[in-house]
């Protein structure tokens, strides 16, 4: 076969293998301009790849990876993220939350109709015997039939699960289709804005606890966009499907949301106008005092009382000691239906205390997105009540793998070992056949709550059972010999500091708690 020839097969076999080897195709397309070494050398490239991935023999080749949008995470990592879930979690209880669990696959139909256009990222599950499942979406849907089921009126809790979504992943970024989520909810009547306030206030005290950097937390209230919308002529049937395109400032410029507006959901060019001029505000207590006297939109009874109640969630947000990182942002729209009264999301920003601006959102920067979400939700239980009794809810989600990905990254920055276990103390020994000694001793701290191994070889080196303390950060070492032994005495050595005691065997325990500052 001449060198054209063979050029032109391994262009159709590199066509052929398309999906699996795209990146080849524009490499066989450029060919023709390339000299004839060069052509070669693509050629045996592309012969070697084949060879690599079987022959044409028509059968599926399996590939070994994780689904599409999911991810494995390693020691190293979960040790990362249980320290993140520990102050996430200490935080609620200090609230005084108590916790749920909810099964993870619901009823479709109980998931239906309450994400707007969001409902076409639920997972459905195939027909198992008669019941139209669906793989949860959120926990706070889950939330609101658990207590339209129980009769239940007041509770504050907090549930931390994985959720599913059919989005585009964008990994690098903390966007999966897999992921958890760690809600705190208040359900309950109460006097306006104290529950929503402390909503606030626990998100700022878990992204202070994490040290994520310099983080904003933008507010609005869906009867503000309701008022807004109406005064500024949008027809009623198009109010959701306009704030879900509001919901999209966060990642495009205004024109393309405009354009999205006009050109595929047929608002009115003065319409969307109109909206423009209030969608690019942003400000604190000031901008809502502004927005009290704006006559047109107080013309809207619904944006009056989203108006008032801001400014109420203001003052009891300075008490809190927070006010300075919350902005009211009137592009903050949320696209979930359930939504009633105040929504809130906070975003890492490049300066504490300032409201990204729209070219900073749209930055590298900013890509990790939200990483805390939420607001006031009074309809939702009511939906699933017979009598549609209704049970007022607020609450906030905070999105964990956004935040992994962030806490990842400053480990990464710096020199910082993780320690992906708890040990304790290493109980060695110092000479051959002690095995049974060490499996005694460790027995003992075992039974008296310490956090202790033993290597699993019988005649292990001491050298590699120092070693092997060094690698993995254990900080003590329980040395046992035949001295030791006739003695009652246990040598206890510090890692670090190499530094060895003796230690009476009945008194080891309370010396390995005290060491390692364990109560």
């Amino acid at each position: 076969m001449n060198t054209f020839g063979m050029v032109v097969s391994v262009k159709f076999w590199a066509g052929f293998m398309c999906r699996r080897v795209g990146s080849y195709n524009t490499t066989v397309r450029a060919m023709c301009c390339r000299p004839n070494e060069q052509i070669t050398e693509e050629v045996r490239k592309l012969l070697e790849l084949k060879a690599q991935l079987g022959s044409n023999d028509g059968k599926h080749q399996f590939v070994l990876k994780t689904a599409k949008g999911t991810r494995d995470y390693n020691p190293k990592q979960m040790a990362i993220r249980e320290k993140a879930f520990s102050a996430i979690i200490n935080c609620f209880k200090r609230h005084g939350a108590e916790t749920i669990d909810t099964p993870v696959f619901e009823l479709k139909e109980t998931l239906t109709g309450k994400y707007g256009e969001d409902s076409k990222l639920i997972y459905d599950l195939k027909d198992q015997g008669g019941e139209l499942l669906s793989l949860r979406y959120d926990l706070t849907v889950p939330f609101a039939r658990y207590l339209s089921m129980n009769k239940i009126t007041n509770i504050k809790r907090y549930h931390i699960a994985k959720v599913y979504r059919r989005d585009n992943p964008a990994m690098t970024r903390g966007r999966y289709r897999e992921f958890y989520q760690c809600d705190f909810d208040i359900a309950g009547q109460y006097d306006p804005m104290i529950p929503d306030a402390e909503c606030l206030k626990i998100v700022h005290e878990i992204l202070s606890d994490l040290k994520l950097g310099d983080f904003c937390i933008k507010v609005n209230d869906r009867r503000i966009l309701d008022g807004m919308f109406e005064v500024c002529g949008v027809p009623d049937d198009k109010f959701r499907t306009i704030c879900s395109s509001v919901d999209k400032l966060d990642k495009l410029p205004w024109e393309d949301v405009k354009n999205e507006m006009v050109g595929e959901k047929g608002l009115a060019p003065e319409s969307a106008d109109k909206i423009g001029t209030y969608v690019q505000l942003n400000g604190g207590a000031e901008l809502i005092e502004k927005l009290l006297n704006d006559i047109s939109l107080c013309q809207s009874k619904v944006a009056l009382e989203g108006l008032n109640d801001l400014k109420l969630l203001f003052q009891y947000l300075t008490l809190f000691g927070v006010g300075e990182q919350v902005k009211f942002d009137l592009s903050l729209a949320r696209g979930l239906d359930y939504y009633t009264g105040v929504i809130y999301e906070a975003v890492l920003g490049p300066s504490q205390g300032a409201a990204p601006t729209q070219q900073e959102e749209h930055t590298e920067t900013s890509s990790v997105g939200s990483v805390a979400a939420g607001g006031r939700y009074d309809n939702l239980v009511g939906m699933f009540d017979s009598k549609g009794r209704k049970v007022p809810c607020v609450g906030v989600s905070i999105g964990m793998e956004r935040i992994f990905s962030i806490l990842e990254q400053q480990v990464e920055g710096t020199e910082q070992k993780i320690r992906t276990t708890e040990t304790q103390v290493l109980v060695a020994a110092a000479q051959k056949k002690l095995l049974e000694e060490r499996m005694k001793l460790v027995a003992e701290l075992w039974n008296s709550g310490i956090k202790a191994e033993i290597t699993y070889k019988k005649n292990p080196k001491l050298l590699n059972q120092l070693q092997y303390c060094e690698e993995t950060g254990i900080p003590l070492v329980a040395i046992l010999g035949e001295q030791e032994l006739k003695d009652g005495v246990v040598k206890l050595r510090d890692v670090v500091t190499r530094e060895e005691v003796d230690i009476l065997r009945v008194n080891l325990a309370e010396q390995i708690k005290k060491r390692t500052g364990q109560p």
